[in-house]
């Protein structure tokens, strides 16, 4: 039996080795299969591959960081440690869904069935040290993220049966049986971690002390919490590959960090940074109306966004009993006045979310089609029925801020639930009043909060809001000790393993988890899967779209608002390729600095103002 076990295991690896013999190395990776560019090509078309190298852009941060070691639960991570510190086996292009490129990983292999991949390292991999990447430091970066980093990288790479260093610049990544469409592009983006470094260093402590890495920055300068400088590796190995001419042109990045919004926002009219994104409709609208703005100085643009704006909302944890009524999430989404807080509040300058992949065309709009029911029909019964009736829709209101009809409708929705009012105050069944904490870890979002409070109040609910220091919301959240949150799911152009993260079952109770509302739904799990193992682009449509139909009509979550575009300002001191990335913004690594229109700035006057740019709130 030992004999025929041994020659079994000899026969497979034989096999193996014959199978992988045959596999032809590629230069790129995606999805489905369709790239971009060929095997010669010489850079992105969103980058100038000319463009000059030098000067600085500053940037700002809310509140503050805790550690620049990206890959850990513990602490709140500096926002740009991972993307400018670390190379990642390949590297992603910003014109295509899901394509990825020869980064340290010169060429990559991989069967038609998608039982294993190989990456093959480049020679001239090297640390900023000098040492050479090898097989073994992909590994231990592996196991290391798996073992101690943070829960999404156990719940990505579950199913990763082994990986093995095959030679000293190959590294081997066999899966466990099942469909796994994505984990070769997850597989990808794997970061470039030096074992020998980790071997003096506890991997699963914060840090403000960088870690030996072989991106094109390093950490130059750290105000521990308050700011961090990243200085441009001249001699950076991968500075000449395609997927890298033309990109991280700045020699410095700075990103300073502020408490409060308001004073990060008026820190930029002094010139205290370069360039934000607003993401604050009132100032949008009302507040740039300043003398920088109005001399040219600071220019102001709106971009597309065309990827998928996902879902920002009212988190309901589910892990507390009072939510798993489904009546109850009905009648908190009936007292949220969209219609008043956009025209108000927000200067009508969003539309009301209605999808948890919203702007996208994996939303589900209209009936299901055929193909969708064909999904849904199996799970008829285990599904809200409306899925099947009609599209999802908010509650609709006329703007004025009275909802008398609405809070009727939920005032009868908890009736049927079993609660009662008494004395004003809304009580379950066995006399407990109905508390609603929402958890929040700044002041700015009061303003919006205590309308939708004032309405549940009027229902009798004893709804309040407490705010924490950005530390213990981190910590409650990952703990998952609250009552309701603001947050936005961000979804991808091509989604897959990480539904399980966001919605799954079995990552309700996993630590740290994106299944921050505690989705536990087996009709949910089903439809992931659908989901996941979709053979090609039409059939994940469909799929992600049925599954929205049956995230949205459980009503998990109270969806607040998306706009299609991004609203940015900055000091008229950049330059940028002639066609953006069209997935990305591009600003820290496709822009440049222009010393000329720096200078002009500093003697107060306007540089030529970009094409596409919004005139400035006087008109001149």
């Amino acid at each position: 039996m030992k004999r025929l076990i041994l020659w079994l295991i000899v026969a497979l690896t034989i096999a193996t080795q014959a199978v992988a013999a045959n596999v032809e190395p590629r230069h790129g990776l995606s999805v489905f299969g369709d790239l971009k560019y060929g095997p010669s090509f010489e850079h992105f078309d969103y980058v100038n591959p000319l463009a000059p190298k030098g000067g600085a852009i500053m940037i700002s941060g809310l509140d503050t960081f805790e550690t620049i070691h990206p890959f850990i639960l513990k602490g709140r991570k500096e926002l740009l440690a991972e993307p400018l510190l670390y190379d990642t086996l390949m590297a992603r292009s910003f014109d295509e869904p899901d394509s990825y490129y020869s980064l340290v990983a010169k060429t990559v292999e991989i069967p038609k069935d998608k039982r294993w991949i190989a990456f093959n390292i480049d020679p001239r991999a090297k640390f900023h040290d000098g040492t050479q990447v090898t097989a073994s430091d992909i590994v231990f970066t592996f196991k290391a993220l798996v073992k101690e980093g943070h829960p999404r990288f156990r719940i990505n790479f579950r199913d990763v049966a082994e990986a093995k260093a095959t030679s000293s610049s190959r590294v081997m990544f066999t899966f466990k049986p099942g469909t796994h469409r994505d984990l070769p592009t997850r597989l990808a983006t794997l970061p470039v971690l030096s074992k020998d470094y980790y071997e003096g260093v506890d991997f699963n402590k914060t840090t403000f002390q960088p870690a030996l890495t072989s991106g094109p920055y390093q950490v130059s300068k750290v105000e521990a919490g308050r700011s961090i400088t990243y200085k441009r590796v001249k001699d950076y190995w991968a500075k000449d590959l395609p997927v890298n001419r033309g990109r991280y042109n700045f020699d410095r990045v700075k990103v300073e960090y502020y408490r409060d919004r308001e004073v990060a926002f008026q820190a930029f009219f002094s010139n205290q940074y370069d360039y934000r994104e607003e993401f604050t409709s009132r100032q949008w609208a009302t507040q740039y109306n300043k003398p920088p703005v109005n001399k040219g100085l600071v220019v102001r643009e709106t971009l597309p966004d065309e990827t998928p704006s996902g879902v920002q909302a009212f988190i309901l944890n589910l892990r507390r009993a009072k939510f798993q009524d489904i009546r109850l999430r009905i009648a908190m989404d009936l007292a949220f006045d969209f219609e008043w807080t956009n025209k108000t509040l927000f200067y009508g300058l969003y539309e009301r979310t209605n999808s948890m992949f919203e702007n996208s065309n994996l939303a589900a709009k209209g009936l299901p089609s055929k193909a969708e029911l064909a999904i849904l029909k199996p799970l008829r019964g285990e599904i809200p029925k409306e899925v099947f009736e009609r599209p999802f829709s908010s509650p609709v209101n006329d703007g004025s801020g009275r909802i008398r009809s609405n809070l009727r409708k939920a005032s009868s929705l908890l009736k049927q639930a079993g609660y009662s009012v008494k004395n004003g105050v809304l009580q379950d069944r066995s006399g407990q009043p109905l508390t609603i904490e929402f958890l929040l870890f700044e002041a700015s979002f009061k303003r919006i909060i205590n309308p939708y409070i004032r309405n549940l109040k009027r229902l009798g609910i004893q709804a309040y809001l407490r705010i924490v220091d950005v530390a213990n919301f981190k910590r409650r959240q990952d703990k998952f000790d609250f009552d309701v949150v603001v947050r936005r799911i961000a979804q991808p152009l091509t989604p897959g393993i990480e539904q399980r993260n966001y919605f799954g079952s079995e990552f309700v109770d996993v630590e740290g988890s994106f299944n921050v509302g505690g989705v536990k739904n087996p009709a949910v799990d089903a439809l992931i899967e659908e989901v996941i193992t979709a053979r090609n682009r039409n059939k994940l449509i469909v799929a992600t779209r049925a599954l929205d139909r049956v995230l949205m009509w459980n009503r998990y979550v109270v969806t607040q608002w998306y706009k299609g575009v991004h609203n940015i300002a900055y000091w008229n001191k950049f330059d940028r390729p002639a066609f953006p990335p069209k997935f990305d913004t591009g600003v820290i690594d496709t822009w440049w600095y222009n010393s000329d229109k720096a200078s002009m700035i500093k003697k107060g006057v306007a540089p030529p103002i970009p094409e596409g740019a919004l005139p400035p709130p006087n008109g001149n």
